[in-house]
């Protein structure tokens, strides 16, 4: 697999401040918190050590590709700061376990701090994270992924929290039964730990991956900081980078957020402001902002991406950074294609969500 290391390219501390950005917006308010990451995988390139990303193109078809990501709710690893070294655990143990050598890290979801994760455990372990990842998004449930829409079995797979824990899942009848005996797994471990999967075939993984979206990441959250610089709009730059639109502009006037069954849950009430003045929007949020409505409407829903900005910097807010009276901006970005067939929607769409009275249309055609 040498050839597949010559072909990588490795981050630079501008690539991570850009994809601290980037990953922050394509979470749509999940993933975990993209600043933490960042500060974890900025050590880890000052330590010595290479995070490197391989062109998906470039994956060999029997390459042994191994995905990883952090479980749990973004309060809770936002507040509880990793020890550093659960996703080498997770990836060491599901070695030994299953006796193969992996050849590649894939992303679970390139959102939040999720993006960071895999090259954490990638530069730790000497090997290359697959420019791509499972959601293009972020989503509150391991079995919303590309890879195991159609068809990766994930388990055995292996969970490690911060103090040294380190649970193995032998086999799950589905992914649903998986994510369901792994979220009671987290709150046991404290909320939030690293869970790898068992590998995938490099083949798999070009077929099935959501692509490019670390190049993606790093592209849009450079356009920002250009923006930033330049004294321009940043909103305007993300909408015309990733072909979204600013749906509502407002201020919080009522939030209501919980923790349950190993979630972020709750609904931000928001008071329109300057062209929406008059209007009240509604986010309702489980990890991720799922469905945005205007005075009871349904505006954007998921796999679509419900994206929250602060009005006035352009960068993204989180789930658990939400705070009464902030001025926020409201974007929805379209997913992509292998998000939106009745395969996946069955397992993403808004009724897998509880909204069964939410029909999904995308973008474009909504326009």
């Amino acid at each position: 697999m040498r050839d597949m290391l010559d072909k990588c390219w490795t981050l630079t501390e501008e690539d991570i401040a850009a994809l601290e950005i980037g990953s922050g917006i394509l979470g749509t308010g999940g993933g975990g918190n993209p600043y933490t990451g960042k500060l974890r995988l900025r050590e880890v390139l000052r330590a010595g050590h290479k995070p490197r990303v391989l062109p998906l193109e470039a994956v060999a078809d029997d390459a042994k590709v191994v995905p990883i990501g952090g479980i749990g709710a973004p309060l809770v690893s936002f507040e509880r700061l990793k020890e550093g070294r659960e996703g080498l655990r997770c990836l060491r143990s599901l070695e030994e376990r299953l006796g193969f050598k992996a050849d590649a890290m894939a992303c679970e979801e390139i959102g939040g701090q999720n993006s960071m994760e895999p090259l954490v455990t990638g530069a730790l372990a000497g090997l290359p994270v697959v420019d791509g990842d499972g959601m293009g998004r972020a989503f509150p449930e391991m079995q919303m992924t590309t890879y195991c829409i159609y068809g990766h079995q994930s388990t055995p797979s292996v969970m490690c929290d911060p103090h040294g824990n380190a649970v193995a899942f032998e086999h799950a009848i589905t992914e649903k039964w998986h994510e369901r005996m792994a979220r009671a797994c987290v709150i046991a471990q404290g909320g939030a730990s690293v869970l790898a999967s068992a590998p995938m075939s490099g083949a798999f993984v070009k077929k099935y991956s959501i692509p490019h979206t670390y190049t993606q990441a790093i592209r849009l959250g450079r356009r920002v900081i250009a923006a930033q610089a330049a004294n321009e709009d940043p909103i305007a730059a993300i909408c015309a980078s990733e072909g979204g639109k600013h749906v509502f502009s407002g201020k919080i006037s009522d939030l209501k957020r919980y923790f349950e069954r190993g979630f972020n849950t709750g609904v931000a009430t928001i008071a329109g402001l300057d062209g929406d003045r008059g209007s009240q929007g509604e986010i309702t949020i489980q990890n991720e902002f799922l469905v945005f409505r205007r005075d009871g409407e349904m505006e954007v829903c998921v796999p679509d991406l419900v994206v929250v900005l602060d009005l006035d910097s352009g960068l993204p807010l989180g789930t658990e950074l939400l705070r009464y009276g902030q001025r926020i901006a409201v974007l929805a970005l379209p997913c992509h294609e292998l998000l939106r067939t009745p395969q996946a929607l069955e397992v993403i769409g808004p009724a897998a969500f509880g909204f069964e009275d939410l029909i999904y249309r995308p973008m474009a055609e909504a326009e």
